[in-house]
């Protein structure tokens, strides 16, 4: 089933995030993003989705109210889960 959408690394994801692929491969452990996996257990990515994350149309931004997140949280459901790289950038 081939729907035409282009699969992103977890590069590409944090790249337009603004955060380190580790941080992207996180949300994606935690359920904050959903991937696919490689038949050699890389994840990855359906840009579809992670634009919609971007534009704050994503069934997570449904969840965490003000919708006035800073972009480098990423898709996240509630408050604050720790340090950003807020003051890095």
């Amino acid at each position: 089933m081939d729907t035409g959408d282009r699969l992103l690394t977890p590069g590409e994801v944090a790249a337009l995030f603004r955060v380190d692929p580790k941080t992207v491969t996180r949300w994606a452990a935690a359920g904050r993003i959903g991937s696919i996996r490689t038949p050699g257990g890389h994840r990855r990515f359906r840009e579809s989705e992670v634009r919609a994350l971007l534009e704050g149309e994503g069934v997570l931004d449904d969840l965490d109210g003000d919708g006035n997140r800073p972009r480098n949280d990423g898709p996240t459901q509630s408050g604050n889960h720790g340090p950003t790289n807020a003051g890095l950038h």
